[in-house]
């Protein structure tokens, strides 16, 4: 990955960071926020979507294009799924537990709460709304945080709803799925004061710290999403939707910078070749006998070949913008939203069962001669003209620089064509639910997840690798409640961190353990009717048996803490049946014995207690 000096090519960046809210309740319906499986779903129904006027009568240019591209939505409904969800009743007023969270994180942010937040309508018709909008309010503006490159400012703070879950693509659109519809959702905005693709991780990385330190947010894939907007001097506003790992922020952010400066540099070669896209042309005839699947396909189907030459282009087109994307990557990009499977283009053919005597004669029927280039597009006749009258578009603004757009971060950290940035016109007013005044009396700042590794330190005695393992894992809540119902840190700390990490290794089904299993094996534990030793065991069962009675599993595993009696009655026979090697070795044979005392005991009693019994009967016989 090429590495550049980005002040002097003048990296300006911001993020917007997309936090589902851990509440009870959906944000304007009185669903539960619960995830479920698509085969849970007890019905199904379809919709069509199409684009709204603003206020001032415009329509929305990512709107527009999205409804050129015909698509049925199938939506899977649930048990749970209401009349809010399905579009078909009005929402009710803003949630407020989800309010509170959300005036959490803009004391934390050091923000200042409106005085009063109106729910706004923000067009989205790509099927992820039932409505074709989100609804979206204010909360807060003008914040701040640290980074160690300098101060990264938070324009606002958003409460809104989640869309629903993409499932799948049909034969005639797209699935989604109702669950995660209408999950209250917090969205903060930076100010483009990063300048670093390592600032850009830093400040990532510090404000979701901040949104887990409320210890009210969702945690797990899909639940938190960073967009990253981008920009270099001579370059444009490009926004970078869906960074799913924190760890991919710097690289997504190299990635668009080399790809705007590739983009200016080709822009200058074609600009000095007085470059020119030229006219869309209909070329089947030059493939009526060829022997390239995807073109012979598209023709026995009675579609069509579709060209259109680029002037100037030779060499340009094949030019590598990122890693294993290239100047035709984006045409193809653009060609796909209209149906076509991609685009052919003359920097790679011969190829795909394209020959050297088809490429002579397509340059020959668009009149491109040696410096030239020309994109085909083979499908339906329909689909073939929209498809390179769509790359052929893309091929103009590559004659301008860098165009203004909203792209996809793929997996690998480069990014694909999404659609053109939104603007004011997708935004009007939600009649349907009144505005509120955040009341910021009764909320109290939360402990920092940095604090709480602190105050793990010195108040429960944690070693700090553990402590911090704690503060910052998915289980701090139930820790800090076991903690309060007097369990023992160490203990708490210890099962639900490295316990919980070890049995998921040996394939126990941990994910079905709830909180109050956990609170259950700690209280056996601190009432002495089991041994620390059989936490694991009696979890493992637990685990395979959800609906059981922790107590009575453990009576019906044998897990029971024995008395002092019993173990010191296991630990002699040990020491006993072993007793040349302790005449022989004396203390040196207590690592050995004590395994075997353990395994004898079967988890039915405390470490310690066996280390001090079996110390004391060597002893006896050294």
């Amino acid at each position: 990955m090429t590495e550049y000096d980005y002040e002097e090519l003048g990296l300006v960046a911001g993020l917007e960071i997309h936090q589902q809210l851990d509440t009870a309740t959906k944000l304007f319906c009185n669903c539960p926020t619960e995830l479920r499986e698509p085969e849970e779903s007890t019905r199904r129904f379809t919709r069509y979507l199409h684009p709204t006027k603003s206020e001032l009568g415009e329509i929305d240019d990512a709107a527009l294009e999205e409804s050129q591209v015909e698509r049925e939505f199938e939506y899977l409904a649930y048990d749970t799924t209401c009349l809010v969800e399905e579009d078909d009743e009005p929402p009710r007023e803003l949630d407020e537990e989800a309010l509170a969270v959300a005036l959490e994180i803009a004391q934390l942010l050091d923000m200042t709460p409106v005085d009063q937040a109106h729910v706004m309508r923000k067009i989205v018709v790509d099927g992820s709304n039932t409505t074709g909008f989100q609804r979206t309010t204010k909360i807060a503006d003008e914040g701040e945080i640290s980074t160690t490159e300098g101060p990264v400012g938070i324009e606002d703070l958003m409460l809104e709803e989640e869309s629903a879950q993409r499932v799948t693509e049909t034969e005639t659109g797209v699935r989604f799925s109702l669950d995660r519809l209408g999950i209250p959702l917090v969205e903060i905005g930076t100010k483009p004061d990063i300048s670093t693709p390592e600032q850009a991780r830093d400040a990532a990385e510090r404000i979701g710290m901040l949104l887990r330190s409320t210890g009210a947010v969702k945690r797990g894939l899909g639940t938190i999403r960073q967009d990253v907007n981008i920009s270099i001097a001579e370059g444009a506003r490009v926004e970078l939707k869906g960074v799913q790992s924190l760890d991919d922020i710097d690289d997504i952010v190299r990635n668009e910078v080399q790809r705007q400066a590739r983009l200016l540099e080709i822009r200058d070669e074609l600009e000095a070749r007085d470059a020119e896209v030229g006219d869309v042309q209909d070329v089947s005839d030059v493939f009526a006998d060829t022997d390239s699947g995807v073109i012979r396909g598209a023709l026995d189907d009675g579609g069509a070949v579709t060209a259109v030459p680029l002037y100037g282009f030779d060499g340009l087109v094949g030019a590598e913008l990122q890693p294993d994307r290239r100047l035709g990557t984006e045409l193809s990009d653009h060609a796909k939203r209209h149906g076509a499977g991609g685009i052919f283009h003359t920097d790679e053919l011969p190829a795909y069962g394209v020959t050297e005597e088809e490429v002579t004669a397509l340059r020959e029927a668009v009149g491109a001669e040696e410096d030239d280039a020309v994109a085909i597009v083979a499908a339906s006749e329909d689909v073939a003209r929209n498809a390179i009258e769509a790359a052929a578009e893309r091929a103009e603004k590559a004659i301008e620089g860098v165009p203004e757009e909203t792209r996809d971060a793929n997996q690998d950290t480069t990014s694909k064509y999404l659609r053109p940035l939104p603007g004011a016109a997708r935004m009007y007013p939600e009649t349907d639910v009144p505005p509120v005044e955040p009341d910021v009396t009764e909320v109290e700042e939360p402990e920092l997840l940095t604090e709480k590794v602190e105050r793990y330190q010195s108040e429960f005695g944690l070693g700090e690798g553990l402590a911090e393992q704690v503060a910052y894992g998915r289980k701090m809540p139930l820790f800090e409640r076991a903690v309060a119902d007097g369990v023992d840190p160490t203990l708490a700390a210890g099962t639900l961190e490295s316990t919980v990490t070890e049995l998921r290794r040996d394939d126990v089904p941990v994910e079905a353990l709830d909180d109050e299993h956990f609170l259950d094996v700690f209280g056996l534990v601190e009432g002495g009717d089991l041994a620390r030793e059989g936490v694991p065991e009696l979890l493992t069962a637990l685990a395979e048996e959800p609906e059981a009675d922790a107590a009575a599993l453990a009576e019906e595993k044998g897990l029971g803490s024995a008395a002092e009696d019993e173990v010191r009655e296991a630990v002699v026979e040990v020491v006993e049946r072993n007793a040349e090697q302790v005449s022989e070795e004396g203390m040196a044979a207590f690592s050995g014995l004590m395994g075997e005392c353990m395994g004898a005991l079967r988890g039915k009693a405390d470490g310690d207690l066996v280390s001090e019994l079996l110390r004391e009967e060597i002893q006896k016989r050294a």
